[in-house]
């Protein structure tokens, strides 16, 4: 594979004036990031990280405002604006409230399925749901310096890997839908630790390994219950 140490030029250091792109850059960073805050808002996905019954999350709801989160620091990163930031800060607060002891982060887990964590990597996106809050937090690092999202995302990281893996003890798995990996990539590039590359070369040698195929093994134990 292709050494994970070449690095792209940062996007802070690229200009984009042309009359296409530009205008819609401009679109996103001054009207598309506050429709989708109040989108975030309305349907529930920022109040699922209160972890209230009454706000029953969908298992995608993580990703959804991980993606937020990871655009709006990256605009804030060319264009800072207070109130934008407020609203990062506020929503970063939000999901780490929902962190678990253990560093669990998933709040569709933690209230609806308290006790199917990682049971369905195929559907349940559990993975890469975390990839996409992991890639959240390393644009909030990158963005303030502020560590705490990135110790919590890394604090769930260890979770995992603590739980998948080939040695004794350890569950064989991976994630149903990519993106957790290139996530431990960028994880390994803004730390310089080995773990997080460790990890993602685990998962993508384990994908679709035969005949102890993972997602197999869960299906079953799963149609046993």
């Amino acid at each position: 594979m292709p050494s994970p140490d070449r690095k792209a030029l940062p996007f802070t250091q690229v200009q984009i004036n042309d009359g296409f792109w530009a205008p819609r850059q401009a679109a996103n960073r001054e009207r598309g990031l506050g429709a989708v805050y109040r989108q975030l808002e309305e349907t529930g996905r920022l109040a699922a990280y209160d972890l209230d019954d009454k706000a029953r999350p969908h298992i995608f709801w993580d990703s959804d405002v991980a993606k937020w989160l990871e655009g709006a620091c990256a605009s804030l990163m060319t264009h800072p604006d207070p109130a934008l930031q407020e609203k990062v800060e506020g929503v970063v607060d939000r999901v780490l409230s929902a962190q678990q002891p253990d560093g669990y982060l998933n709040p569709y887990f933690t209230v609806v399925e308290p006790q199917a964590h990682f049971v369905n990597l195929r559907d349940k996106h559990e993975l890469y749901c975390a990839g996409h809050l992991l890639e959240a937090a390393i644009a909030h690092h990158t963005l303030t310096g502020d560590p705490r999202f990135l110790e919590g995302m890394q604090r769930y990281i260890a979770l995992i890997a603590q739980t998948f893996g080939p040695n004794e003890g350890q569950r064989r798995g991976y994630p149903g839908h990519e993106e957790l990996e290139l996530a431990l990539v960028k994880l390994y590039r803004h730390t310089g630790e080995d773990a997080p590359l460790a990890l993602a070369q685990y998962f993508v040698e384990a994908r679709g390994r035969q005949p102890h195929h993972a997602f197999g093994r869960q299906q079953a134990l799963r149609e046993g219950e």
